[in-house]
């Protein structure tokens, strides 16, 4: 419908309304395997670099370092970096569905590029370009997902999405091992052979997204308002028939108890520019801001500075074989996809404030007692695994809602590039220089040194449970609109 208001024609919509108040359909099923199988990818990207780090080592085309490993992990998330902020303000204006395509090619040919390098140089340029794909895909996605899934159902159904990321490590630490195995492979070929992994299934995704439609949030705003109203009449009409089907009788699509009143856009669309972004940002949303960079911040120091160094400090200090790190990845990976599996329900009954702020503050915990017991020697090879399996076990939850967070907090016309930015400044200050400063502190051999840099990560995931406790909002079963009006809302 439309409304006019002196010369300017507005629409009337019930989309946002419609889209959350839908039952759950094979559709979302669809939909959250065809996207979220990204952070699977991402997954095995860094699963594969932290397993084969010593091969990477004793490879006599490679021999790198182990400042070298850290630094080409430093790479790759540079490459996420800019790949988000590059890739995400595209997504804003293109379109979700238009970046699923390009940046899922950038990464399937930079990963498939990885595997031929042959010196340091072209090794750390190729998990740059990886990094861009992968980065990416995460505003793109994030964007999608929250913006199909159902109110009730976008807290768990976001966490669970992004603690995927631990599928994809989990099959990384298999592959590792298999393909490591002394003997199986020549030293020069198993860690090349690793990374293959990745451009073989970046070509079984395409078949996944054949038929993932463009978000009727996106075309709502951007002036294809019956292409977006189609969509919604399509799924609609596919939940009923999916009803019938199961149960031979109609489904009826619940009425709110109370209606609210349509949501009203500008039809005179136009692209945000980013100065409007960044008064968004600051002026508009300064402490959801403040926020989101400590979510961000924090979880991307712990997550970057351990996980890229994992198989050094099992080698160095525990005597693990390269080709055996994978074993002790596999309870790291499942302690991590448990957590965002059990307790992401959590987030939309209890709610996020309470929640994001006992995940964050309980990790930084168990990660500041696991930093006192290893410097005191007081802790072996089983007893570290566990520890860190049970840290992450709750950080996982933390880390993931940190992008629901995100993409909650702030309007559809910028959903994508806030992600980006989002992840670009917390992986920017927690993340790039997370992996290089491990690196150095298990280069000296001091198990004190390190941890000191595990007392840092925690007093940051604690410094973010005090703020989101104070600042956080209460966004669950809430529709995005209601918690952040669209830029091009008419008033």
């Amino acid at each position: 419908m439309k409304a006019s208001i002196g010369r300017t024609l507005n629409h009337e919509t019930r989309i946002p309304e419609r889209l959350d108040r839908m039952p759950w359909s094979r559709f979302h099923t669809r939909l959250v395997v065809a996207l979220g199988i990204t952070w699977i990818l991402d997954g095995l990207e860094v699963t594969l670099a932290g397993s084969v780090a010593g091969a990477l080592r004793e490879s006599p085309a490679l021999r790198l370092t182990e400042a070298e490993v850290g630094l080409s992990a430093s790479f790759y998330l540079v490459g996420a970096v800019l790949g988000a902020l590059g890739f995400g303000w595209l997504a804003d204006r293109w379109g979700r569905k238009r970046l699923f395509w390009i940046t899922l090619a950038v990464y399937a040919v930079a990963t498939g590029a990885t595997a031929l390098a042959g010196n340091f140089s072209m090794f750390a340029l190729c998990r740059f370009a990886t990094g861009a794909g992968i980065g990416g895909e995460y505003a793109a996605i994030n964007s999608a997902i929250q913006e199909w899934i159902p109110a009730r159902h976008r807290g768990r159904t976001d966490l669970i999405v992004n603690g995927s990321f631990w599928i994809g490590a989990g099959a990384g630490a298999i592959g590792a091992v298999i393909l490591l195995q002394p003997g199986f492979l020549p030293p020069d070929v198993g860690w090349r052979a690793a990374f293959g992994i990745g451009a073989v299934l970046a070509i079984g995704i395409i078949f996944l997204r054949r038929h993932i439609p463009e978000s009727p949030r996106w075309l709502m705003t951007h002036g294809r308002m019956p292409e977006a109203e189609a969509l919604v009449d399509a799924l609609e009409a596919q939940c009923r028939r999916e009803a019938a089907g199961s149960s031979g009788s109609t489904l009826q699509i619940p009425e709110p108890s109370s209606v609210p009143p349509p949501l009203r856009l500008r039809s005179d669309h136009r692209s945000t520019s980013l100065a409007e972004v960044a008064r968004t940002l600051v002026h508009r949303y300064p402490r959801r801001t403040l926020v989101g960079l400590a979510l961000m911040t924090s979880q991307a120091f712990c997550y970057n500075a351990i996980f890229f160094t994992f198989a050094l400090v099992l080698g160095r200090f525990f005597n693990v074989p390269s080709a055996d790190v994978g074993l002790y990845l596999l309870p790291f990976a499942v302690g991590n996809f448990l957590g965002p599996l059990l307790l992401g329900r959590l987030f939309d009954t209890i709610g996020r404030r309470t929640m994001i702020s006992a995940t964050y503050g309980i990790s930084g915990l168990l990660l500041l007692a696991t930093a006192l017991l290893f410097a005191h020697g007081m802790i072996g090879l089983v007893g570290q695994t566990v520890a860190w399996s049970a840290v992450f076990f709750f950080a996982s939850a933390a880390a993931s809602s940190a992008y629901l967070t995100v993409g909650e907090s702030f309007p559809i016309e910028i959903r994508a590039l806030a992600i980006a930015l989002f992840y670009a400044v917390g992986t920017g200050l927690g993340g790039v220089a997370g992996p290089w400063l491990f690196g150095e502190l298990i280069g000296t051999g001091e198990r004190v040194s390190i941890s000191w840099g595990y007392a840092l990560g925690a007093a940051l995931m604690l410094a973010a449970a005090a703020i989101q406790w104070r600042w956080g909002l209460a966004a669950e079963r809430r529709s995005l609109e209601d918690i952040a009006a669209p830029l091009s809302r008419a008033d």
